[in-house]
């Protein structure tokens, strides 16, 4: 197995990184339980990672695998997701139903973030036919030389119980669970600084 190539995300690079996330997402249990339908998820999912981590391409900590087949978006410490864009957007595209519920894990998730400056990973994933070959891993890796530099925590939530073990390997400890209503369950993992 050939290691992965990891690059940094330019302007330019913006739309094919996001496509590769939408791919990437297609399956998570929370991003589909936001957008159950296809159409819907196709449709707003896109921005919704522009607001949930959007701001990782003007600070340089966007990285994709050569090829766009996979990424990671990375807020580094003092830099958040941009909620004057999420929160309407959700508001605007997620059914009414789960809103409250939808709203009560941002807020949960809100509670475990660390106290003091961290690097958040707000998305990472790989277009499923080239899972399971180190991209994960890869960008892992790369996003964590930061952290690991200026000694600093990074924090992260899954929704996809098999991803635990791989952000363990990393360093990463789960933390808890999050879930509220009809929410799947959420892990919140944080990697003490090095």
């Amino acid at each position: 197995m050939t290691t992965p190539t990891i690059k940094t995300a330019t302007a330019s690079d913006t739309d094919s990184v996001i496509a590769a996330l939408v791919l990437a997402f297609g399956a998570d249990p929370a991003i589909r339980w936001l957008y159950p339908d296809p159409q819907q998820y196709l449709l707003h999912f896109p921005g919704f990672l522009k607001a949930f981590g959007g701001n990782a391409f003007a600070h340089e900590s966007a990285h994709f695998v050569e090829g766009y087949v996979g990424a990671a978006l990375w807020l580094p410490p003092e830099v958040s997701l941009d909620e004057g864009m999420l929160v309407p957007l959700l508001q605007r595209t997620v059914a009414e139903s789960v809103q409250q519920d939808v709203f009560a894990v941002l807020e949960q998730m809100g509670r475990y973030h660390p106290g003091e400056p961290h690097w958040y990973l707000t998305v990472l994933g790989a277009d499923p036919p080239h899972q399971g070959q180190g991209h994960g891993s890869a960008l892992l890796k790369h996003g964590l030389i930061p952290c690991d530099r200026d000694h600093m925590c990074a924090y992260l939530e899954t929704a996809t119980p098999r991803n635990i073990p791989l952000y363990e390997r990393h360093g990463f400890e789960l933390m808890g669970t999050i879930q509220v209503g009809t929410s799947p369950p959420i892990f919140p993992m944080l990697r003490k600084p090095r």
